[in-house]
């Protein structure tokens, strides 16, 4: 390895409960967190209200995990996309790369203390996975690192990626799920493209949140990308939010109220694409694929399906993989002189 940059990688994500007893201190985490759900100046009750809202939820949540595995699948499934960015790496830098969870193990103090523990590094590159910008998530996770790691005075340089909603092969990645789905329907120009992103308090939106424009523009070039590469690409698509959490106003229009007014405009076949999941959580696998697929066939649709996550697809593990080496002043191009785009 020698000559080459020795490179710590964080991967931040949300994490789950890795078993059902694990729900409600998941769930107590979640709640403490003030960039979730901001309380303003009524901050000092932040404890007793998340408790009290996880022991409540405990129990609902619980019961959607042991439909889908009795765990989150979350962490294993990051693992894989850590594992397959290590190998596409390796040829250019030496990766060090943890994984730190925001509400669950392997929390963020793991990550530091894996890296800590790794010997010395030349840089360290922030790799938020979470396409689209927000405080609720990316913001969460660099502050929770930042809190826990310290200043970098005197340490590794570090490079941070914030977003990555636009990047191309990230793009591509969601075309070729969509697409893959697509030729399940006999023909799907006439299908409704459902495009679900989690929601989002209009609290952190009105404080300038660019989360949905970052929502908005992927779909944008999604469409454009997929009507250019698939000739029955479908002629109708929209926009709506899911996971709403407690009374406050969130991002509109909601998957379910969606999912009701096409079922009563008589729809009869609909593909839900999931944004801002770049692996499978209970919002994909429950939220959408339990809870809206039987909302729509008690609605009279007939034909439901849900585009699997871009998971460790090589297209999107190229986009994770130039995010990466861009961060640290890695030139990526191959000796042909292209630019490698992992299975492009």
């Amino acid at each position: 390895m020698a000559g080459k940059k020795r490179v710590g990688i964080v991967l931040f994500q949300l994490g789950g409960p890795d078993s059902l007893a694990a729900v409600e201190p998941f769930l107590l985490n979640l709640f403490l967190d003030p960039d979730i759900i901001p309380l303003g100046p009524f901050g000092l009750l932040r404890g007793p209200i998340a408790r009290l809202i996880s022991s409540r939820r405990s129990k609902p949540v619980a019961e959607r995990y042991a439909e889908i595995g009795r765990r989150s699948p979350i962490a294993t499934l990051t693992e894989r996309q850590r594992v397959r960015l290590v190998e596409a790496l390796s040829p250019y830098i030496e990766p060090v790369a943890v994984t730190a969870m925001r509400y669950w193990h392997p929390f963020t103090s793991e990550a530091v203390a894996a890296l800590k523990n790794s010997g010395p590094l030349d840089e360290i590159a922030l790799l938020p996975l979470y396409p689209h910008y927000s405080y609720a998530t990316t913001l969460s996770s660099l502050k929770e690192w930042r809190r826990v790691y310290g200043q970098p005075a005197g340490g590794p340089q570090e490079r941070t990626v914030d977003h990555f909603f636009d990047h191309p092969l990230y793009i591509k990645a969601l075309v070729q799920r969509i697409g893959s789905v697509l030729r399940q329907f006999s023909d799907s120009s006439r299908i409704h493209l459902v495009f679900s992103a989690h929601g989002l308090p209009m609290s952190l939106v009105e404080k300038g949140d660019p989360y949905p424009k970052q929502i908005e523009a992927t779909v944008r070039l999604a469409v454009e990308l997929g009507s250019k590469q698939f000739p029955n690409w479908p002629k109708t698509h929209l926009l709506c939010y899911q996971s709403r959490v407690g009374p406050a106003k969130w991002l509109q229009p909601a998957l379910t109220e969606t999912i009701e007014r096409l079922g009563h405009e008589g729809v009869k076949e609909m593909l839900v694409v999931p944004l801002s999941f770049v692996t499978e959580h209970i919002e994909t696998l429950h939220e959408i694929n339990i809870e809206a697929r039987e909302e729509a066939k008690n609605l009279g649709v007939e034909k439901f399906r849900m585009m699997p996550a871009v998971g460790d697809s090589p297209l999107f593990i190229g986009a994770l993989k130039d995010l990466v080496l861009g961060a640290v002043g890695i030139d990526a191009k191959e000796p042909s002189g292209r630019l490698s785009t992992a299975g492009s």
